[in-house]
């Protein structure tokens, strides 16, 4: 008997969050999301710019605004964003990522026009107040962050190492959001002014505010302090091209000072949003079944059964670009060797390509997803930054209230064909790491 949902469990699980839309005469597209139950709001702003729209010679620049865009605008000083609004009460932060550039921060209610003001002159007047001495500065900044976090970290590069065995070389998800440290020394001011200015556009951009906010005050509010910037055409987005999977996937090889050894699989997934019997979801799902829970066949095999390793893991991104990455690993035991674990994935990737997931494994799939999703969405904070993602990247707000149950909905034949198709062992690029011999 193979475990499906209902119609009216399919129904049950969609979620009844508020979602109120509206776009200024300037293109910036808003996102209120009421919820009163603590006195606090979310400030959420996803742009459109990441590393996917970087090219080659220069890349680094979109996480390199990251930076920048806490060093002072037009009428703000230098380190004055944070020490406000931390003073406000608010915590707050910025990423980067292959499809977008996020800066967010959860406020007090009473502080919601603050930070409102300081994130619309950044995003329409940083130039006012970049100068040479801000960038040789952040551009240092940077490079001490890839030493730390990247070069003399275990593992470190390992991500980096996957994007480019997994992406052709000028495919835009090849380099890492970081970025080349020879790219970053050749950029001009010039150069980072223009990127700037082709990127951060009200019509570029998505602000989210979740949390004690009426919607009418939050469009009033964002018309207020954003209904001034200027109205900019959006920029061009690169070719999305989906890629197939990988027909000849190389192999990585490092030797470094690290606990153990460790084994990366690297795969393309498809692109966040595709519908059909193989979709992403389902692909997400597959990488959960096989090493993303305590009761995945990974784990039940190489760590409690085999012991030949401490640990396995999966993630799965979903990407905007024509095609995203899965990926697989696991930590190899003492005594054990890389070659071993390898095997045991490759069996179990054949494995769930020939056979679908059991009703016990679904039942626990799905308890295990309508967890992790209605835990994020308890936080305003999770809630706006999935409300931004989805509405900047597929024009689907609302996809709040309706994800659980697309994922709900996923049958386990989708599962297997999904594997069958993306999650092949001949398809896996391989990164692997080994320890230093101590000897």
């Amino acid at each position: 008997m193979t475990a499906r949902m209902t119609p009216q469990s399919l129904q049950d699980s969609r979620l009844d969050y508020e979602v109120a839309t509206h776009t200024l005469a300037n293109g910036l597209r808003v996102v209120v999301s009421s919820d009163h139950n603590v006195p606090t709001v979310a400030v959420n702003l996803w742009v459109g710019v990441g590393s996917r729209h970087e090219v080659p010679g220069a890349t680094g620049l979109a996480h390199l605004f990251e930076h920048l865009m806490f060093q002072g605008s037009r009428n703000v000083a230098e380190g004055e964003h944070f020490s406000r609004l931390q003073a406000a009460g608010a915590r707050l932060n910025a990423t980067t990522w292959f499809d977008r550039t996020n800066y967010f921060e959860v406020v007090p209610t009473g502080a919601m026009e603050l930070a409102l003001w300081m994130e619309a002159d950044r995003h329409g007047y940083l130039l006012d107040a970049l100068t040479q001495t801000n960038l040789d500065n952040q551009r240092d900044v940077v490079k001490e962050e890839k030493r730390q976090r990247y070069d003399n970290r275990p593992y470190g590069n390992a991500l980096a190492d996957i994007y480019g065995a997994v992406f052709p070389e000028g495919h835009p998800y090849h380099h890492s959001t970081i970025g080349s440290m020879d790219d970053l020394d050749a950029a001009s001011l010039q150069d980072v002014q223009a990127f700037y200015s082709a990127h951060y556009r009200p019509s570029n951009t998505v602000l989210t505010l979740c949390g004690d906010v009426q919607p009418q005050a939050g469009f009033e509010a964002a018309q207020k302090y954003f209904g001034g910037l200027p109205d900019l055409e959006r920029p061009g987005l690169p070719v999305s091209t989906p890629l197939p999977p990988l027909t000849s996937p190389t192999t990585v090889e490092r030797v470094e000072d690290v606990p153990s050894d460790r084994i990366y699989l690297g795969f393309r997934l498809p692109a966040d949003r595709t519908q059909g019997t193989c979709s992403y979801l389902a692909a997400e799902l597959a990488l959960d079944l096989l090493a993303g829970m305590a009761t995945s066949r990974l784990h039940r095999r190489v760590v409690r059964r085999e012991h030949a390793a401490d640990h396995v893991f999966s993630n799965s991104f979903g990407l905007a670009g024509g095609v995203s990455l899965g990926l697989l690993g696991a930590d190899v035991a003492a005594g054990h060797r890389v070659e071993q674990v390898q095997e045991s994935i490759r069996e179990e990737l054949v494995a769930l390509a020939q056979t679908p997931p059991t009703d016990d494994e679904m039942q626990v799939l799905r308890a295990g997803a309508t967890r992790q999703v209605l835990q994020a969405f308890a936080s305003i904070e999770e809630r706006a930054d999935f409300i931004s993602q989805y509405t900047l990247l597929h024009d689907e707000p609302g996809y709040l209230n309706t994800h659980l149950g697309e994922l709900l909905a996923i049958t386990p034949e989708q599962i297997q064909d999904t594997a069958a198709q993306f999650l092949a062992p001949e398809h896996a690029a391989a990164v692997i790491y080994r320890r230093e011999d101590a000897s």
